[in-house]
């Protein structure tokens, strides 16, 4: 099967991400909107990744301008974001309130952690950080607004071999130290 990764973040976490993945599984990767028709259309499956900001998915347009190319795949999304990981309810809320019905019902999900970094985040950024974290207080929720970084390859794996169950696809080990030996 022929796989292909299409991601849209703001600052970074989700291009890691994508990065490590195609890495992983030996599959392109093009930021939304990039993608190669050709690619695109020979794919059997999708892996689609997107960070949340403000409640809303980065990737929410494209998927909407896309669905109907999407329906014929098997699809597989990642979710980058800061909330915490065991807020479920929280994160399934976002995917029931951004994903399309028809994606979602193919879709698996996979939520990773991300990264804050306060002073590489835009001026309107940072004030609505600031506004949600003063909201979020109100309602007795916690937001963090301290810098982080739990952006690490090992969060995919969960991911990777579901990929890789669904979609038959083999798992090389390859020695990276081979790959700088000279061929003799």
């Amino acid at each position: 099967m022929k796989g292909i990764i299409i991601y849209k973040g703001k600052y970074g976490a989700t291009l890691q991400y994508a990065d490590w993945l195609g890495d992983a599984l030996g599959l392109p990767v093009f930021p939304a909107g990039d993608e190669r028709p050709s690619a695109f259309a020979v794919a059997d499956y999708v892996i689609m990744g997107s960070s949340i900001y403000i409640g809303k998915l980065q990737l929410g347009e494209w998927m909407l301008n896309n669905e109907a190319l999407l329906l014929d795949k098997k699809l597989f999304f990642f979710v980058v974001c800061g909330t915490p990981l065991n807020e479920r309810a929280k994160l399934e809320q976002y995917i029931e309130k951004n994903v399309p019905l028809l994606i979602r019902q193919r879709c698996s999900f996979h939520f990773l952690p991300g990264r804050l970094v306060f002073k590489k985040l835009s001026w309107t950024d940072r004030l609505l950080l600031r506004i949600g974290a003063w909201l979020g207080k109100k309602k007795g929720e916690t937001i963090v607004m301290q810098d982080y970084d739990e952006v690490k390859e090992a969060h995919l794996q969960s991911l990777i071999n579901t990929v890789r169950d669904q979609c038959r696809i083999p798992s090389v080990s390859i020695d990276k130290d081979m790959l700088k030996q000279p061929v003799k």
